[in-house]
């Protein structure tokens, strides 16, 4: 394939931008080919009349583009007239055929949706990982994080979603829904996700987050009493929850209170990995605010995002190694 003018001219710049950097990670980590094996006996195969369908490869690329960026189909369709950077992501050359357009990316979103193929992403990515040897297993993080809804009822069934609700935190209300994970304690991997509306208690949905090979589980304070729970009794996993920020306040200053201030410290360090997956999706993939409509929809969508997150964890714990051993 002949190189164009504007390759060579893109090729010869001096910075290489945050954007690139981040897409050459993406690449080099992402398990291209067990998710296109993956995918491929759900793809049309094109064959009959009509025009026949893009490449598997080039839409699983224009769709993690879209997730990673926070983008609306119309905006990545944009994106990849715009950008230089995501075309060699894609594979699109411009010069020699069009980019797919919004609607190709919604029909391939939906064939996910309807196909369960989200969870798929999530499971072949965390998978290959685990086979990298960086999910260990042996304890497991849980925590739950608010996602807003829009609530106006300004739509055609003039209603809020009914498969959200809203919940007080602190003292201050939200409507929507919760993103509930379980994370590797180790590699700040995550191994579970699953979703509820937003007045769902944390605690009910703890045993769920377990994989069943774990010896120890951690939680904060909005998981007290998760050891006394019926479906937790029977579990050989050993809970390490926070003290209530009121408790711990109380603690008395002598040597016994400072031995659970200590204590306390060392959890909370502990659990801190599981607020990374969070910092991923909320800020870097700017996933603020539920996109659709319905729970299933919306999760679908947190599989796929939690499943790109630990592809970026993956690359963080991947290019520390690398310095270590340069060092």
């Amino acid at each position: 394939m002949q190189t164009s003018f504007s390759d060579l001219e893109y090729a010869g710049k001096k910075k290489q931008t945050r954007r690139e950097r981040f897409l050459a990670q993406l690449q080099a980590v992402t398990p291209w080919a067990q998710l296109e094996a993956a995918l491929a006996p759900f793809y049309p195969a094109g064959k009959g009349p009509g025009r026949p369908p893009l490449g598997l490869s080039r839409m699983l690329r224009m769709y993690v583009a879209q997730q990673c960026f926070g983008l609306s189909d119309e905006g990545i369709e944009d994106a990849v007239y715009d950008s230089h950077a995501i075309r060699c992501f894609i594979g699109i050359d411009l010069a020699r055929e069009a980019a797919p357009d919004a609607t190709t990316l919604l029909k391939f979103r939906r064939l996910l949706e309807d196909q369960g193929l989200s969870r798929v992403i999530f499971e072949t990515i965390r998978d290959h990982l685990a086979r990298q040897g960086l999910l260990l297993r042996e304890g497991t993080l849980v925590d739950a994080t608010l996602i807003a809804a829009p609530p106006s009822t300004k739509n055609r069934d003039r209603a809020r979603d009914p498969d959200m609700h809203q919940a007080k935190k602190g003292n201050q209300w939200h409507f929507g829904m919760k993103a509930h994970i379980g994370v590797d304690l180790d590699s700040g991997l995550v191994h579970t996700v699953l979703t509820t509306p937003a007045n769902v208690n944390d605690v009910t949905q703890a045993h769920a987050l377990l994989h069943g090979q774990e010896t120890d589980a951690l939680g904060d304070a909005g998981y007290q009493g998760v050891a006394k729970r019926p479906e937790n009794r029977d579990t050989p996993v050993t809970w390490h929850v926070a003290l209530r920020p009121g408790v711990r306040r109380a603690l008395p200053d002598d040597a016994l209170g400072r031995l659970q201030e200590r204590i306390e410290q060392v959890k909370a360090s502990l659990r801190a990995k599981v607020e990374h997956p969070f910092h991923i999706i909320k800020n870097l993939f700017k996933h603020r605010k539920a996109r659709y409509r319905g729970l299933a929809k919306n999760q679908a969508q947190l599989f796929t995002l939690f499943g790109l997150a630990n592809v970026v964890i993956a690359g963080w714990r991947l290019r520390a190694r690398h310095t270590l051993r340069a060092s």
